[in-house]
């Protein structure tokens, strides 16, 4: 098994890439062809599912940057991580932690619960 830190940078990195060419192949690194990624608020499915959202965390929160809350964890084809996202070399407005299922070293399914969410 890909060692978990691993796994969930891999995640970050093509959360943060605002690159279409350079994000299609950090997804691939990341996920599995047929990922499903779902939270409370948008979901999404194979690559090109991902990558639309993507794109709309980064249009809606530009300028902020995912970064690793912890250390991930997990056992046997399961991880946990958490995360935050607010502007780069600031605090974090958002948090939100995610369990994945993992085959062959990349994330099958994301489920993500958000932790603290800006007041609306």
């Amino acid at each position: 098994m890909t060692d978990l830190n691993t796994i969930a940078e891999n995640y970050i990195t093509a959360w943060n890439e605002s690159d279409a060419a350079r994000r299609k192949a950090l997804l691939k690194a990341a996920f599995t062809e047929d990922v499903s990624y779902r939270d409370p608020i948008m979901q999404g499915d194979g690559h090109d599912g991902v990558a639309a959202l993507i794109d709309g965390v980064q249009q809606r929160f530009a300028g902020f940057r995912f970064s690793l809350k912890g250390k991930p964890d997990g056992f046997a084809d399961t991880i946990r991580f958490s995360w935050n996202l607010g502007p780069e070399g600031s605090g974090s407005i958002i948090e939100g932690t995610d369990i994945g299922v993992i085959e062959n070293g990349r994330l099958k399914s994301v489920t993500g619960f958000l932790d603290k969410v800006p007041a609306q």
